[in-house]
């Protein structure tokens, strides 16, 4: 049901599709979209929580819009692409089937952050506006860790020429390609390390979501489920 970095010491996860209630081709834990049945999406968000001892009254959740907007966290729904706490008991998730899912720890000033990001919102940099609204809740960059999630690997990303000139146009190096097809890991790490996060701690799962443990909305023509990038000051 999770997977785990091995630099983040708070409770977190990354979810599979394994471990709910979903049928094909939402099967099985589906936490997201609206073509599921919303009372099983719900039992499915229950199952995955508790199996993290966290609560859905304290879930915090994003309308995405892949932009590169940052909210404070609160419980419900707000719109924007990243969260960001000082506050215990607060559980952010950001929802992906391809695109990244990148959490962040300041274990000395406790403060966390999740974000939602495809190739929008990479280009955008919002792994660095993640940091910058941790950097305002008192944490410090030399002590974030980060862990970038499940997504889509470069060799199943091809773009057109325009999605790559919208990269080099912001500065991105060119190592971040291969051909047409974008290296979203390199090229999130490119932006957090010219924030100054120190390449030691950035962890990545290096795992495709084009995998069968995942929901892919690519592979899967677009009917497909949604996990759960997810943090919280909490621990087990």
């Amino acid at each position: 049901m999770w997977l785990h970095a091995s630099n983040i010491s708070c409770t977190h996860g990354f979810s599979t599709r394994y471990g709910g209630l979903s049928n094909a081709p939402f099967d099985s834990l589906n936490l997201g979209g609206h073509e599921d049945d919303p009372a099983l999406i719900s039992s499915n968000r229950k199952l995955a929580l508790e199996a993290l001892k966290q609560s859905l009254n304290n879930l915090c959740t994003l309308k995405q819009v892949h932009g590169t907007g940052v909210c404070e966290a609160r419980p419900g729904q707000q719109e924007g692409d990243a969260l960001v706490t000082n506050e215990k008991n607060l559980v952010l998730a950001v929802s992906i089937a391809d695109c990244y899912p990148i959490l962040f720890y300041d274990p000395e000033n406790a403060v966390v952050g999740a974000a939602h990001a495809g190739w929008r919102g990479t280009v955008g940099k919002i792994a660095a506006n993640t940091v910058q609204g941790m950097l305002q809740l008192g944490a410090q960059t030399k002590n974030i860790q980060v862990a970038i999630g499940p997504g889509i690997s470069w060799n199943n990303f091809e773009v057109g020429n325009e999605v790559k000139e919208q990269f080099f146009s912001t500065g991105f190096s060119h190592s971040c390609f291969h051909g047409n097809k974008i290296d979203l890991v390199a090229c999130n790490r490119f932006v957090l390390e010219a924030f100054g996060i120190s390449g030691k701690n950035i962890w990545s799962m290096d795992r495709c979501t084009f995998e069968s443990d995942f929901f892919s909305y690519r592979r899967d023509k677009g009917k497909t489920g949604r996990m759960w990038g997810l943090i919280t000051l909490n621990t087990n």
